[in-house]
């Protein structure tokens, strides 16, 4: 499972012209589940997320997790972190899980997320999104399972 995290100000995501989520300020994750995931990775994640402390304490430093912090938490699944650029022009998606398991893993991290006391804000599985956020720093990590 890969997650490409960014600290925001803000973010919201729209499908067909519609604002469906919006979060005031946080993380903005997008969600890559891989074919061999488990429930465990998501578990490693959703923990992972809320517990990295890279939010700015009195003095600027990242001594603060997302729960120190206050913030909320937007999720959008995304498969194509799974892509693999490393050969041709075009990027391989054999890495990729399946729809209906990836989906479970996705509902999975917004669950273990939401049970840590944050409000989480998602995006629809599978739909063509368009995402906007305000990037704070910017900072932006990429986590693995």
């Amino acid at each position: 499972m890969r997650a490409l995290i960014q600290r925001v100000h803000g973010a919201n995501v729209d499908v067909n012209g519609e604002k469906i989520s919006k979060i005031n300020g946080g993380l903005l994750v997008y969600l890559g589940v891989g074919k061999t995931d488990t429930e465990e990775d998501a578990n490693f994640i959703a923990k992972k997320l809320v517990n990295l402390r890279i939010f700015g304490d009195d003095a600027g430093k990242m001594n603060l997790s997302l729960i120190d912090a206050g913030g909320e938490i937007l999720i959008i699944s995304n498969f194509t972190l799974q892509g693999d650029c490393r050969k041709g022009r075009r990027p391989g998606f054999d890495g990729a899980g399946e729809a209906e398991m990836a989906e479970k893993l996705y509902e999975r991290v917004a669950d273990v997320v939401a049970a840590e006391g944050v409000r989480v804000a998602k995006g629809v599985f599978g739909e063509h999104m368009h995402v906007s956020s305000v990037n704070d720093g910017p900072v932006t990590f990429i986590l693995e399972s």
